[in-house]
Order: structure tokens, then C-alpha cells, then sequence
């Protein structure tokens, strides 16, 4: 069993040794303290080192620099693991890796990838997605944020919403206007240290669920952001933005099918051993009904996500299985978290167990990277 993650060829199927260290680490290292890390409101350094020594923040990377550059098979799979363990480290670990590496490593050049990326890839960095604005979420069409050119550098002024790493030391990868003329093609990709002078963190927002995971509101003002960090050309922004839909969308049903496995099997567990009439409740059919048909939705779930990661891993087109995948899995995981609250009775709503903060930490499964609604237009328009 490999200590950190690597990997010599692509699978259409995962590395096992590879997800096995993952859940391992899940198990030691993120269940035990999921819930004081939730009251503490943040995910402790000493995670975060571990998740770069792993290369576990370096999944997306390539092993030029400095990446663990897995297949999206095991990246799904490992995203999982993560998940079950603690939702709100998997969103760290999912904003990081994809869009922020992915950005990186696709459309940055070979100075900003040996600046940016290899720091990234190795935990040193936390990265940071920075495309919705306050009035603009899923139409990144409309942002206002405004990059206007002055010699050899930009002027950056606006603001970012619903931003997840932010309070982490490491960089931002964030979008903004620099021709207001041109539309979604006036949009272009930008990356700044968040030490940089203009960049400010307005507020962390209090949240139903993930609350170890910061989300943050940004301000930009006069922010001086050299020209040589512009990732690709003037222009390309939106291309950029839309370009990492598919692993992003993966990610997060990958995300959703880890938590609801993780309530599901607490549930299935206490229903062994909880006593009721004489006998243990899991062999009452309304319970066993009740938990087989969540088990049947987790696979189906698991079995989308990982269609869609394994279009993706052989170079097919994938936007339209990951769409579906990340739709179906996170409505899926929310009713599976039902069940199991259920299951639990009166204890399911105590924060004493686990099964009340998993159900609060899937729910946002449904509106990032895309809200249910947003799912169903996309493959409306591919009917």
C-alpha cells in the first residue's frame, strides 16, 4: 500500500491501493473529529498538510509539477472516501483540485505553473475559485468585477460570493470583466496570492451545513494584478470557466455519494443493534424497506458518477453523464440522509450522532457547481 498517492497508468476502474490509503486516512483522520471540527468552525493546518504530503491536493495535477495526476476514476473515488469521512474537507479538497488546479494546469503557461502549481499541487497553497459574484451564480455571463489595463498590469475592482477556501493561505483563481463591450467573451481568467494588497475578505458566512469549511465574500479594490498573471488570453475567461464543468460536476456527486454512504451506513448499524418489540429493528419490514431502498439509490448514484468519470478517463464527451450524475446523486444523497435520520428516530435529530450533521452538509450538494435546476436545463437542451 503506497504512503502517498501515485500511479503509473490510467484506469477505467480506480487504483485500489490508492482509495485504500485514502479511506484509511478518512477513517483515522477525518471521522473521529468531523464533529468538533464542525463547532470549531474550520479545518485544522494540520489536515491540510497532511492532504499535500498525501498528494491528495495534488490528484489533478500533472507529475511534472509536482502532481499526483490520477485518472477521474480514482479522483471520483477518492473524493468519496473524503466525503465520508468529513463533507467539509472533501469541498476543500474538491475546490482545490478541480476548477482551481484544473484551471491551472490546462490554460496557465509554464512560468505560472512553476510559480502557482507546483505550490498547489503540494498543500503549500490553498486554491481558491473565484467566478460567483453576488448577482451572478450560475450565469457567469453577468459579472460585474472589472480588470481594467494599465500598462504592464491590471486594476481590479468588484466582488466574489460563495467563495470555499478562502481563509486558507494560497491563491485565487478569479475572473473579471476586461472589455465590458464584448459580453461573456469580454471575460477573462486571472491569479493573485491572497496577501495581495486589495484583495479582502468581507465576511465568512454562517451556514446550515459544511461549517468547518470557510465560504467567503471577497472585495477587490484597486487590486494591482500583473499582466504575467492572466491565465490564458484577453477574452477567454468564460471558456476557461465553463472548461472544468464536467470534473467539477463529477466531483461533487462523487462528494454527495461519500456523505450519504456515511449516514446510511450509521443507520444500518444502529438498526442492527437498536431493540423494539422484542427484536432488532432492521428485521421490521418498514425499516428494512426503508434501507434498502436508500442502499439501491446509493449504487445508482455511485454507478452514475462513476460512468461519468470513466467517460471522461477515456476522452469521451462526459458533460451530459456528469450533468445527470451530479443531479441525480445529490437529491439521492438528501433523501438517503432522510432515511437514515428516520432510521435513528428521536436520536437522528440529536447533533449527538452523526447522521443530523451529515444530512445539513449534503444539502448544499444540490446548488454548487451548478444548482438541480441548472442540471435539468443543461440536459434539457441535449434532448
Amino acid at each position: 500500500m503506497p504512503d502517498s498517492l501515485s500511479q503509473t497508468s490510467p484506469s477505467l476502474f480506480g487504483d485500489t491501493d490508492i482509495v485504500d490509503m485514502v479511506r484509511k486516512f478518512a477513517q483515522d483522520r477525518l471521522t473521529p473529529h468531523a464533529a468538533a471540527r464542525e463547532k470549531a468552525g474550520m479545518i485544522e493546518p494540520e489536515i491540510v498538510r497532511e492532504l499535500g504530503d498525501l498528494g491528495i491536493l495534488g490528484a489533478t495535477t500533472a507529475a511534472e509539477w509536482d502532481g499526483s495526476e490520477i485518472d477521474p476514476v480514482t479522483y471520483a473515488m477518492l473524493l468519496e472516501e473524503i466525503a465520508a469521512g468529513d463533507g467539509s474537507v472533501s469541498t476543500l479538497v474538491s475546490v482545490h483540485n478541480s476548477p482551481t488546479c484544473i484551471v491551472v494546469g490546462q490554460y496557465g503557461n509554464a512560468a505560472q505553473k512553476d510559480r502557482w502549481l507546483r505550490k498547489l499541487a503540494t498543500g503549500a497553497h490553498v486554491g481558491s475559485f473565484g467566478l460567483t459574484e453576488p448577482q451572478a451564480g450560475s450565469d457567469a455571463s453577468n459579472l460585474r468585477t472589472r480588470a481594467v489595463k494599465k500598462g504592464d498590469r491590471y486594476i481590479v475592482n468588484g466582488s466574489k460570493q460563495f467563495i470555499s477556501n478562502a481563509a486558507h493561505p494560497g491563491s485565487l483563481v478569479f475572473f473579471a470583466v476586461t472589455d465590458p463591450t464584448a459580453g461573456k467573451r469580454g471575460l477573462s481568467a486571472f491569479i493573485v496570492d491572497k496577501t495581495t494588497p486589495g484583495f479582502a475578505i468581507d465576511r465568512l458566512e454562517e451556514k446550515l451545513g459544511q461549517k468547518a469549511s470557510d465560504t467567503a465574500a471577497l472585495s477587490f479594490t484597486d487590486m494591482e494584478v500583473p499582466e504575467d498573471q492572466r491565465i490564458g488570453q484577453e477574452g477567454e475567461g468564460y471558456k476557461i470557466a465553463l472548461s472544468t464543468l464536467e470534473s467539477g460536476r463529477i466531483g461533487i456527486a462523487a462528494q454527495a455519494v461519500g456523505m450519504a454512504r456515511a449516514a446510511l451506513d450509521y443507520a444500518i448499524a444502529y438498526a442492527k443493534e437498536r431493540k423494539a418489540f422484542g427484536g432488532n429493528i432492521i428485521d421490521f419490514q418498514a425499516v428494512g424497506f426503508r434501507l434498502a431502498d436508500a442502499k439501491t439509490r446509493l449504487e445508482a448514484a455511485r454507478q452514475l458518477t462513476l460512468h461519468a468519470a470513466r467517460l471522461k478517463a477515456a476522452g469521451h464527451p462526459a458533460l451530459e453523464a456528469a450533468c445527470m450524475a451530479k443531479l441525480f446523486a445529490s437529491e439521492a444523497a438528501e433523501a438517503i440522509c432522510t432515511a437514515s435520520i428516520q432510521t435513528l428516530g428521536g436520536y437522528g435529530f440529536l447533533a449527538d450522532y452523526p447522521v443530523e450533521r451529515i444530512y445539513r452538509d449534503v444539502r448544499v450538494c444540490q446548488i454548487y457547481e451548478g444548482t438541480s435546476d441548472v442540471q435539468k436545463l443543461i440536459l434539457q437542451r441535449m434532448l
